[in-house]
């Protein structure tokens, strides 16, 4: 009779159940055949679980022991399968004393030693597992406090393949483990806006992005501020709901990005990858594709720092998952979607030598050269950043004015009202949660502008050709805008405000 245990397989940002049975028979003793569509990662499991069950002082069945991993048309990658399989080839044999499995789920690599090490979306798993009834999970004990978090499953850390077969038998008891997550975390950060000087009209558009959710495109001279500003946005962004960060940490998980120091994610991500990045790297992908950058900055913000220095093709990409808050990958695999909610924030030059338009300092480049620059970035990209706003260079009196900026915290505090009042607006109706997300029958329904307001948006789609995409998202920011302001409905200052900030990409470009 062959035994059953129950383990899962990763597959893009989830897991998927699957039941191993091991079955010992006649044959050469020590053969072991693993059948069900491993990789090669779970074929050279047999030779890491046999001389794991040695050094364990354990015995496995005698004859050829073949294990097969259902549903054999799903791929099973990694070595997160060594631990079900050796407890599969103890329960075989009566004499190990192993009781029924049915109602555990078991993950883990094992060392030559029979020690447990860490695996990779132990929450995805967790969740999985949860999903389907089990009752208790096994994971390496590194793992234990991230699938902790998953609420209605007991969690029990594993060192090592003796502990566990003991823990089984009744022979030791293992505490189940909590989680201790400290949401604290979230309002910790090094950067602070009060140590930005100026720049009022540039914080002002950052903190109606960060109210929204808006992508935004800052564009200036070198050392004008723009990076300095973009690193501190996550300090005036809202803190991650509970909700919010198991998706964002399922993500981390799977790619590898968790350790012992980092658990869980508290805070929203904040990714900023150099400009040689290739396609695969930002969108995701390789033969069995993975997420990407815009994946690891779900739910946060993802900064392009020099964006026309960006591959024009790597940029082009971003299209899809800017408009839906997802990447679709097909290969020869299957077809993988991952979650890419985030917030795009961009910088760049207005010339390749930076000073075009400065009245202090000379631009050095041709007018060729500044056109070739600029239309390193296409229309349509441009058309879904919707807010755009020069940062010119700092004066002298700025950087040595005493009085103090305003701090994170406190536009944080307005930044939060704003966030709150999207959320109730489309609390048991949408799923999402601000404005930059909404559709165009939500649109209609929330952005309703009055006369003067829909005279004023007229002026500006016709007078500067903007698109529908561009009306569209005017709107959106008017009703950030408004939403900042405590108003219930958008007024003809909020639409102006939004216009000024796509009406800069029309003059510039």
């Amino acid at each position: 009779m062959p035994s059953k245990v129950y383990s899962a397989a990763l597959v893009g940002v989830n897991a998927h159940e699957v039941e191993i049975e091991v079955h010992a028979g006649w044959g050469e003793e020590g053969k072991v055949a693993v059948v069900g569509l491993p990789d090669v990662a779970v074929k050279e499991s047999k030779h890491r679980v046999l001389t794991a069950i040695t050094n364990s002082a354990l015995h496995w069945p005698k004859g050829q022991i073949t294990v097969n991993l259902a549903p054999a048309d799903l791929r099973k990658e990694g070595p997160s399968f060594d631990l079900p399989i050796a407890l599969g080839m103890l329960k075989v044999l009566t004499e190990n004393r192993l009781p029924d499995l049915s109602h555990i789920c078991v993950v883990g690599e094992l060392a030559l030693s029979g020690e447990v090490r860490s695996i990779k979306g132990s929450l995805p798993i967790a969740l999985e597992a949860r999903r389907r009834g089990r009752k208790l999970i096994i994971v390496p004990v590194l793992n234990a406090q991230e699938a902790a978090v998953v609420e209605g499953i007991s969690v029990i850390g594993a060192r090592s393949l003796s502990e566990i077969v003991q823990f089984l038998r009744g022979e030791v008891q293992l505490e189940m483990v909590q989680s201790h997550l400290n949401w604290c975390e979230a309002n910790n950060f090094d950067a602070d806006f009060a140590e930005v000087k100026g720049q009022q009209h540039v914080k002002r558009a950052v903190e109606v992005a960060a109210a929204g959710g808006h992508n935004l495109l800052m564009i200036g001279p070198p050392g004008s501020g723009k990076s300095m500003i973009a690193k501190r946005l996550p300090s005036i962004l809202p803190a991650l709901s509970l909700r919010e960060a198991i998706e964002t940490t399922k993500v981390h998980s799977i790619c590898g990005q968790l350790n012992c120091e980092r658990r869980f994610v508290t805070t929203r991500p904040f990714r900023s990858p150099h400009h040689t990045i290739s396609d695969a790297g930002l969108l995701g992908g390789s033969g069995h594709p993975t997420p990407g950058e815009v994946s690891l900055a779900h739910n946060g913000v993802l900064f392009l720092d020099e964006l026309p220095e960006f591959h024009r093709s790597t940029l082009e990409v971003m299209r899809q998952p800017l408009e839906d808050g997802r990447v679709t990958i097909a290969r020869a695999a299957g077809s993988f979607t991952f979650p890419a909610e985030f917030m795009l924030v961009a910088a760049m030059n207005p010339c390749p030598c930076g000073h075009y338009g400065d009245v202090k300092r000379e631009c050095r480049c041709t007018p060729s050269q500044v056109q070739k620059y600029r239309t390193r970035l296409s229309g349509p990209l441009l058309d879904r950043i919707d807010i755009h706003v020069e940062v010119p260079g700092i004066e002298l009196k700025d950087l040595t004015e005493t009085s103090a900026e305003e701090s994170s915290e406190s536009i944080r505090e307005r930044v939060k009202r704003a966030r709150l009042t999207q959320m109730k607006r489309f609390a048991g109706q949408e799923n999402f949660t601000c404005n930059a997300r909404m559709v165009p029958r939500v649109i209609r329904k929330h952005c309703a502008l009055d006369q003067e307001s829909l005279d004023l948006l007229k002026q500006a789609v016709s007078a500067w050709n903007l698109s529908a995409r561009a009306y569209d998202r005017i709107l959106k920011v008017a009703r950030t805008i408004a939403d900042l302001s405590g108003s219930p409905g958008i007024r003809a200052d909020h639409i102006s405000e939004a216009v000024q900030y796509r009406t800069l990409d029309r003059s510039f470009w």
